[in-house]
């Protein structure tokens, strides 16, 4: 539990990652406020500096830390008073999920001069986000997920998926129609998985707060039915709500994509065209060691189809390249692919292997780190530069 000081003092929140993070930063402020804190302008007039972090890679651990060594040498230089430090985000989720208090150790050796670390399990849900842009919203309608990618800390960091209920979700999007906000973004680690431990008993029928009986989306990947999922049904009601006109949702995985989703997205032009769809690799053998089900080919069929039956749609990506064992061959393959599909833009990260997650147990990081920026040049270039239009598939 985090120990606040009976005087009044100020906080500054400091966020590192996705647009996840930046949502649990909203609703850090609310928890602060309502502790009596006020909000300060700057980090420097700030008595408490709240670090919200990121452990997507190495190298958003090595922010984290750049930024509070310099902080404190900052204050000592200045011999100013020093203000509280206090970790939240990923990096106090593992910690919190670590039995073995192994990554504990690691980050008190690293960072001694952290105060205090404040779970956002402790936050939840109960304070309303603070938000600062009055015409789009951040809207987390899940946390965690339960894929295991074998490259991804997420599910160490913030634990298996769970689902706001779909009540919760709408009454939130309506009541910021009511306060003007036009766009929404619908947030989630695998946001189209939306539900799936909502309706485990509820398979025949799931009823909306509407009073609507619906039946959950059942996915079909590589010849098999995967998991139940009500993301098509929250984004038609989030559609519904008058006053919202543009709706937005990222991540979605490609094995998560079902022809219902691609149906509702067709039939409601407020559901914005960019669809963000991770491939991460474009060889099936390394797709297979990231734990990724499915194949180029259906990667590519997945993408026809959502081009044919929605118009004017782009796709999105992220790839990752120098995963462990990866050759210049395996390489060639996802800038094939890349080309075929003629991305609109790609995240491309380079490979770092991250703390308990099964690659970095499984696999030796072989892959030099002037090979990988190699790698990243040449997709970067490919996919994010301007360049002659190329024919898509389609």
């Amino acid at each position: 539990m985090i120990k606040f000081p009976k005087v009044k003092n100020s906080f500054y929140i400091k966020t590192f990652g996705c647009q996840q993070n930046s949502a649990d930063s909203q609703r850090i402020a609310s928890f602060y406020l309502s502790r009596g804190f006020q909000k300060s302008k700057t980090i420097d007039s700030a008595t408490d500096i709240v670090i919200n972090t990121c452990m997507v890679r190495q190298s958003a651990e090595d922010r984290v830390t750049g930024l509070i060594k310099n902080l404190v040498k900052k204050i000592k230089k200045n011999h100013k008073k020093r203000p509280q430090i206090i970790l939240t985000g990923c990096m106090v989720g593992m910690v919190n999920r670590e039995k073995n208090g192994k990554y504990l150790k690691i980050l008190k050796h690293r960072l001694p001069e952290v105060d205090q670390f404040l779970s956002l399990d402790e936050v939840g849900f109960n304070y309303p986000p603070l938000r600062e842009d009055k015409t789009h919203a951040w809207i987390p309608i899940s946390n965690g997920c339960n894929n295991f990618c074998t490259y991804c800390v997420v599910p160490f960091t913030r634990g298996e998926e769970v689902s706001r209920s779909f009540k919760d979700i709408s009454g939130e999007v309506k009541d910021l129609a009511k306060k003007g906000y036009v766009e929404v973004t619908l947030l989630g680690q695998n946001v189209n998985s939306y539900g799936s431990d909502l309706v485990k008993s509820k398979l025949k029928g799931y009823k909306l707060p509407s009073g609507r009986i619906v039946k959950p989306i059942m996915v079909k990947h590589l010849g098999k039915k995967r998991i139940p999922t009500l993301f098509p049904y929250i984004l038609e009601e989030v559609c519904k709500i008058k006053g919202i006109k543009c709706v937005k949702f990222i991540s979605s995985n490609p094995w998560d994509f079902s022809d219902k989703l691609i149906e509702v997205i067709a039939n409601n032009k407020k559901i914005d065209r960019n669809i963000h769809l991770p491939i991460q690799s474009g060889d099936y053998q390394i797709l297979k060691k990231m734990n990724r089900w499915y194949t180029q080919k259906e990667y590519i069929d997945l993408v026809k189809k959502i081009r044919k039956k929605i118009k004017d749609t782009q796709i999105s990506t992220d790839i990752i390249v120098g995963f462990p064992t990866e050759t210049k061959k395996q390489f060639e393959n996802t800038v094939k692919l890349a080309k075929a599909v003629n991305f609109a833009y790609a995240y491309v990260a380079k490979y770092s292997p991250r703390p308990n997650t099964a690659a970095s147990i499984a696999y030796k990081d072989n892959i030099s780190y002037d090979e990988k920026d190699r790698r990243f040049k040449i997709l970067n270039k490919l996919i994010n530069s301007k360049k002659s239009p190329r024919t898509a598939v389609h």
